[in-house]
């Protein structure tokens, strides 16, 4: 090989290669939505909702898109003289898009009727495919507190953990990020309100998350 060719390809893989990364970052960068790759470990305790969002804010950033500001899909129910919050109403006016480009969900209200959610679509952070019925082990079940249409639930019975404070005693809603379970009924298939946690600690353990197919994964949204 002459000292020429020797000098251009070194240049031309070079320059591949910038392409290729500029591109994953340019791509990273107009996330809008992801599916949490991993939880924050202590079961339904997440700090409440700031440390929910913290965590978000934590993963996209690692990811390349923390320029934006994200909140994580959930509610809490009113308690102690504080009113509820609606996943719904913290998240922004959309459309959302995943880590590769496709749009989940147009708005909020398409985001709560036939959005584009499916196994394949919800990604996480990583543009990775998170496991679901049938995969081992599964991690589908996602951590909301939501009603479908993505109101907080009443008081009387917790649906958040204690408002994301506990990993003990209580229940949280969960979701259905592939859209299946054991039944073919819209609960099963619902991505946000399929069913509550429960388990031998109480429900909002990591162990019992992890009982019912979940791992304390959270559904992460760009408000901006």
């Amino acid at each position: 090989m002459n000292s020429f060719v020797r000098i251009i390809l070194p240049a031309c893989f070079a320059v591949a290669a910038i392409s290729v990364t500029a591109s994953a970052q340019a791509q990273s960068a107009d996330t809008s939505f992801f599916l949490t790759s991993n939880g924050i470990g202590n079961g339904g305790n997440l700090g409440g909702l700031a440390g929910a969002d913290n965590h978000c804010q934590t993963l996209a950033q690692a990811a390349g898109a923390g320029g934006k500001t994200w909140r994580a899909y959930l509610s809490t129910q009113a308690a102690d003289g504080a009113p509820a919050v609606n996943a719904r109403d913290r998240i922004g006016k959309g459309p959302w898009k995943n880590a590769k480009g496709a749009v989940v969900a147009k708005d909020v209200a398409d985001l709560h009727s036939a959005n584009g959610l499916t196994k394949q679509s919800a990604l996480s952070e990583k543009g990775e495919v998170i496991n679901g019925r049938g995969d081992t082990p599964n991690r589908h079940d996602v951590l909301t507190g939501s009603q479908a249409d993505g109101t907080a639930f009443t008081p009387e019975t917790d649906r958040t953990c204690k408002n994301w404070t506990s990993s003990t005693q209580g229940a949280a809603m969960l979701g259905h990020s592939d859209r299946m379970g054991l039944r073919d009924d819209d609960a099963s298939k619902s991505w946000n309100s399929s069913h509550p946690s429960r388990g031998n600690d109480g429900g909002c353990s990591q162990a019992d998350l992890k009982s019912t197919g979940g791992d304390g994964l959270l559904y992460c949204f760009a408000a901006n």
